[in-house]
């Protein structure tokens, strides 16, 4: 009798590929590449081209575990650590706000108004400035510019410093809560700030990503406007004659934001719709005198 394989025998696993990966999970295929782009630490092409490729099993424990916590709804830019923001790749952790598409409006206006008051080395000033994003897109599309950084939260500014790092902005990073860390500061020329500024309360708040990002950055405890209101009144106070604010906010908040800036003494107040047709962002320049 010849040797055959034994039928009983136990038969070697075959080793997971991409392309094995790719096609057993639930999740979105864009989101399985970027978890599996991100645990390879390589590019898409290279998915592409060694889609057949064995993989470790470490890989592929690390892969699957991201994908069960993705599954339960965690941020794609936390199990990742990077979210793009204005063209440039930004360190994430689950203690700073995840920068979002909307919040480029902020960035593009702060430059706008950079532009038509034409200061040399202006100086800006980032109200609780979370992951760093805007003050560091700032200060790369401004190098000339003197950009001040605040935020309450020590892990946050170690974050945004990583950033600021990473990408060469140069940005003074300050510890404390709104104005209270400016103290010896001189007076800015604009102004900006993304505030906590979902009611409490609110839906959103249960839902999607919001659930697993800070609640200090997103909700001020009561109806959302207290930030708004607490910067537009203390602005004029750190801002040079004609110098800007402007601030993100809720989607039904921006008449509110305009009361407070013409309270406050700002003119050429106006609020901005992003590209969901929504008013986003609200302005204005610090009237003379």
């Amino acid at each position: 009798m010849g040797d055959h394989p034994s039928s009983g025998g136990s038969r070697e696993e075959t080793p997971a590929s991409v392309r094995s990966l790719l096609g057993g999970t639930p999740l979105p295929r864009l989101e399985t590449q970027m978890l599996l782009q991100h645990v390879l630490g390589v590019s898409r092409a290279w998915l592409i081209a060694h889609d057949t490729d064995p993989l470790d099993k470490a890989h592929v424990r690390e892969f699957e575990a991201l994908c069960a916590r993705r599954l339960a709804g965690e941020p794609m830019a936390y199990l990742t650590g990077r979210r793009e923001f204005m063209g440039h790749s930004f360190v994430v952790e689950p203690g700073v706000l995840i920068p979002r598409p909307e919040t480029e409006l902020l960035v593009e206006t702060a430059l706008g108004e950079l532009a038509r008051q034409g200061a040399e080395r202006p100086r800006v000033l980032d109200l609780g400035t979370g992951s760093g994003a805007i003050a560091v897109s700032v200060a790369l599309a401004r190098p000339d510019a003197e950009v001040v950084a605040t935020d309450l939260s020590e892990a946050a500014l170690g974050v945004a410093r990583r950033n600021a790092r990473a990408l060469g902005a140069r940005v003074e990073f300050l510890p404390g809560s709104w104005f209270q860390a400016l103290e010896g500061q001189r007076p800015f020329d604009l102004i900006v700030s993304n505030p906590p500024y979902i009611r409490d309360g609110d839906p959103h708040l249960a839902q999607g990503d919001l659930r697993f990002e800070p609640p200090g950055a997103l909700t001020d405890g009561a109806d959302g406007l207290a930030a708004l209101a607490h910067i537009a009144a203390q602005a004029p106070h750190w801002l040079a004659p004609g110098g800007g604010l402007w601030m993100e906010h809720g989607y039904d908040q921006a008449a509110d934001v305009r009361r407070f800036l013409l309270k406050a003494g700002f003119g050429r107040v106006d609020s901005l719709r992003d590209l969901a047709g929504i008013e986003r962002i609200s302005g204005g320049t610090l009237n003379d005198g």
